[in-house]
C-alpha cells in the first residue's frame, strides 16, 4: 500500500504518523490496510452539495465493511449560485488543491464527491493529475417542485420567468412567490444543466458504478449505492485500477456520445478538454463536432426538451439511454468495476419513451454540440444546437456590441436602442482572461424593446459560458476571446455577422485587412480585469483559451502521486 510508506516503520516518523491518527483509528488500521480518502465538496454555501455529508457516511460504511479505513478530506466547494465573479474562476483553484492534499496524504485511493457544476469536473482533474484509484459519486438532482400545478425546471425556467416578468406577462407577486418552489430538495438542478450533465459525463467516461448518475439526490438508491461505492475502491486499490486505467481515449469518445444523446451542456466542452488534458490524451474541439455532430436527441429533458431529471431517472437513466447508441460506443472502454462500459447496457430498459425516446423516433436527428469557425472565432465556438431557435441556425445581421455586461446592463433596455430582431447581440471581455473566468452571461436577456414585441430569441455572440440550463441562439466560447486581442475585440456595432451551423461558420463580413487595422475598444480595455494579486493574478496569468479548456498552464498534464521528501 502507499500509506506504508507513512506507517509501516518503526522510527520516529512512523511513529509520528500513527500516534497522531490515533486520534480516531484503532490500532490494526495501520496493518496494510487500503486508507481511502472521500474528497468531500459539502458546504453550506453549495447548496447543491450540502447534502453529500450523509452521502459520505455511507461511503465510508461500505469502505469499513470492505476492510479498508476511511478518511473524511473536505475540498474546496464551489456554489455555482453563489460565487462571484463566477465559480468557473475557481475550477483550476479547486483542481489544485485537491490534487495536492491527494499527494501530500498518505491515502491509497479516493472517493470523489461533488454534485454543482465545478465540482465534479475539479475533482476529475485532481484524480487524473495524482493517479490513484478513484471513483466518483455525484450528489443526484433535487426532486421537481410545482408552481400553480406545473413542474419547475431549476434554472430553465428562472430565465423563462425572468423574462416573462420583464415582457409584464407575469406579476412580480408570482415571479417572487415562486421562488420557494424553485427548489423543492436537496441536490443540485433537476434540469439537463450542467450539473445533470457532469454527473453523466463521469458515468460515461467510466468513473461512477454504472447507472448511478441520474439517482435523484433525496432518493435511497445513491445511499445504497455510495455504500457500494465505499467497497468497491478498497477493490480498486487491490486491483490498482487508476483514472489513466479508465479514462482513455475511447472513454472520452463515449462521453462525446453520451453528451449529444442526453442533450447536456455546453459547459461539459471545457470541462472534458482540461480533464483529458490532465491524462495527456489529445482531445480537440474537432473530435467534439466529428464525433458528436450527428448523435440524434434522446433525452427529452429541459432545457432542450420538456422534462425533468426526476422523469429521467425514472424513464430509466443514462444507461437505457446509451443502449439506443451502444453501437456508437468504444466496446473496450471500460468502468471503475473493470468491465466495459457497454457490458452494463444490454439489461437497461426504456420504462417512458416519452421521455428517453428510441433511436428510431429520436426528438432531434443530430443533437451535438457544434463547433463553428471562421474569422470572428479562428480557434472555434461552440452552440448547442438542441436548444437554438432553428430558423436562427443561419443567419445575417447587424453587430450591436457590448464592451462588458456593465455596459450591456446599461444600454439594453433604452427605448432608443438601435435594434431589431436581426440584430446579433455581442458581448465581450468575458472570457476566461477578461471577465476573469467565463462567467455565464452568454445567453443575454432580450432587450425590453423586442420582448415587448414578442420576440424570445435572438442571436447572440459572447467570449463567456451560459448556463446549461439556459437556452437560445448563443454561440460562446468564442477564442481566442477578446481580452487576448482575438478578432472580437475588434467587431464593431454595425459590421455585418454571418452564422451557418450547418456549414460550421461564424464570419464578420470585413476584409482582412480591415480586421487587422483595427484598434480595441478603450471601453473594452478598460473593463478587464486587472488584478494585482492572489488567485485572480496567478490565474490571468496562466489560464489558457476556451478551445483546450481553461486549465492553468502549468497544470497540464500529471505529476503521479509520490512523493520523495519526508516531513519531519
Amino acid at each position: 500500500m502507499r500509506s506504508d510508506a507513512w506507517y509501516k516503520g518503526k522510527d520516529r516518523d512512523s511513529y509520528i504518523h500513527r500516534a497522531w491518527m490515533r486520534r480516531g483509528l484503532p490500532a490494526n488500521a495501520f496493518d496494510g490496510r487500503a486508507h481511502i480518502a472521500i474528497a468531500n465538496t459539502a458546504s453550506d454555501l453549495a447548496p447543491c452539495n450540502s447534502h453529500l455529508n450523509e452521502v459520505s457516511d455511507f461511503v465510508k460504511n461500505g469502505i469499513w465493511e470492505a476492510g479498508g479505513v476511511p478518511l473524511n478530506l473536505p475540498t474546496v466547494s464551489l456554489g455555482e449560485t453563489q460565487v462571484r465573479p463566477t465559480a468557473m474562476l475557481w475550477r483550476n483553484m479547486s483542481a489544485m488543491a485537491t490534487e495536492e492534499l491527494l499527494r501530500a496524504n498518505p491515502i491509497d485511493g479516493v472517493v470523489l464527491l461533488g454534485g454543482c457544476d465545478k465540482t465534479i469536473p475539479a475533482l476529475l482533474m485532481a484524480a487524473a493529475s495524482v493517479d490513484l484509484p478513484a471513483i466518483v459519486v455525484p450528489g443526484g438532482p433535487m426532486l421537481t417542485g410545482t408552481y400553480k400545478g406545473k413542474p419547475l425546471g431549476c434554472g430553465t425556467d428562472v430565465w423563462k420567468f425572468s423574462e416573462e416578468l420583464r415582457a409584464g406577462k407575469m406579476s412580480e407577486e408570482d415571479f417572487l412567490k415562486s421562488e420557494s418552489s424553485m427548489i423543492r430538495s436537496r441536490g443540485h438542478c433537476n434540469t439537463m444543466g450542467t450539473a445533470s450533465t457532469m454527473g453523466c459525463v463521469a458515468e460515461s467516461l467510466g468513473m461512477t458504478i454504472p447507472g448511478l448518475a441520474g439517482t435523484p439526490a433525496p432518493d435511497s438508491r445513491l445511499l445504497q449505492t455510495a455504500q457500494e461505492t465505499g467497497r468497491l475502491i478498497v477493490e480498486m486499490v487491490k486491483q490498482d485500477r487508476k483514472p489513466s486505467d479508465v479514462m482513455t481515449k475511447g472513454s472520452f469518445l463515449n462521453a462525446i456520445v453520451a453528451l449529444a444523446g442526453i442533450g447536456g451542456s455546453t459547459n461539459a466542452v471545457v470541462h472534458l478538454l482540461a480533464i483529458a488534458g490532465r491524462l495527456g490524451i489529445k482531445l480537440s474541439l474537432d473530435d467534439f463536432d466529428k464525433t458528436g455532430s450527428k448523435i440524434p436527441l434522446l433525452a427529452n429533458l429541459q432545457p432542450a426538451g420538456q422534462y425533468l431529471m426526476e422523469d429521467f431517472f425514472r424513464a430509466g437513466g443514462l444507461l437505457a439511454l446509451l443502449k439506443e447508441l451502444k453501437d456508437l460506443l468504444d466496446p473496450k472502454a471500460i468502468t471503475v468495476t473493470g468491465k466495459p462500459l457497454v457490458d452494463y447496457l444490454d439489461s437497461a430498459v426504456i420504462f417512458d419513451e416519452q421521455v428517453i425516446s428510441k433511436r428510431n423516433n429520436p426528438i432531434k436527428l443530430s443533437a451535438g454540440i457544434a463547433v463553428l469557425k471562421g474569422n470572428l472565432a479562428p480557434n472555434g465556438a461552440v452552440i448547442k444546437p438542441a436548444a437554438a431557435s432553428k430558423e436562427l441556425l443561419k443567419h445575417k445581421g447587424k453587430a450591436l456590441v457590448f464592451d462588458s455586461i456593465e455596459d450591456f446592463h446599461k444600454r439594453i433596455d433604452d427605448p432608443n436602442l438601435d435594434i431589431d430582431k436581426d440584430t446579433v447581440l455581442v458581448l465581450r471581455g468575458c472570457g476566461p482572461k477578461g471577465y476573469p473566468g467565463m462567467p455565464e452571461v452568454a445567453n443575454m436577456p432580450m432587450p425590453q424593446k423586442l420582448l415587448n414585441q414578442g420576440v424570445r430569441d435572438m442571436v447572440r455572440i459572447c467570449d463567456g459560458r451560459m448556463s446549461g440550463t439556459a437556452y437560445g441562439t448563443v454561440i460562446l466560447h468564442v477564442s481566442p476571446e477578446a481580452a487576448a486581442l482575438g478578432p472580437l475585440a475588434f467587431i464593431k456595432t454595425g459590421d455585418v455577422i454571418s452564422l451557418d451551423v450547418e456549414k460550421r461558420t461564424i464570419n464578420v463580413e470585413i476584409s482582412d485587412e480591415e480586421l487587422k487595422s483595427r484598434k480595441p475598444s478603450q471601453e473594452m480595455l478598460n473593463s478587464l480585469a486587472k488584478p494585482d494579486r492572489g488567485w485572480q493574478k496567478l490565474y490571468i496569468n496562466h489560464v489558457l483559451q476556451a478551445d483546450t479548456g481553461c486549465d492553468l498552464d502549468f497544470l497540464v498534464g500529471s505529476s503521479g502521486s509520490q512523493v520523495t521528501r519526508e516531513s519531519h
